[in-house]
């Protein structure tokens, strides 16, 4: 079995969602997190042709990215999950495309208010297994490729 060479990534990124047409947004990398997160508000499920989606607006009108858009997506599972205070709650999940190095990867992301933390998107180690060693020296080594 031949190994993946894996990238080197810093503790804060640089990536994209190309499905929501989000660019340049700063990611903090997390090896201590098991799942990804993805900042939104307004989060609300609904039903559509018998099927469980989620509607939300990503990030905050405080946000320099944020941009009004109202996106709706399956929901691809809804699991408790621990923050890093201790505090537990029920989130939805999704998966999408994230961009690092030029390269698109998919990904799992919950949706929750991350209003109070520095960066919108947490990558967690679920996501980064077999695929990323994490610098925690450096920062935006995607960007520089």
């Amino acid at each position: 079995m031949r190994k993946r060479k894996l990238h080197t990534i810093g503790r804060i990124e640089l990536v994209e969602l190309p499905e929501w047409d989000i660019q340049s947004i700063e990611a903090k990398i997390d090896t201590g997190a098991y799942t990804s997160s993805l900042h939104c508000h307004h989060i609300e499920e609904f039903e559509q042709d018998g099927k469980a989606f989620v509607r939300f607006n990503l990030l905050d009108p405080e946000h320099p990215a944020y941009n009004d858009q109202l996106i709706e997506f399956p929901i691809l599972d809804r699991r408790e999950v621990k923050s890093s205070n201790g505090v537990s709650e029920y989130r939805f999940f999704i998966q999408t495309v994230i961009k690092f190095f030029n390269e698109e990867f998919n990904i799992e992301l919950s949706l929750t208010d991350r209003s109070e933390m520095k960066y919108p998107i947490l990558i967690g180690r679920k996501f980064l297994k077999n695929k990323f060693v994490v610098d925690v020296s450096k920062k935006n080594l995607s960007h520089k490729t």
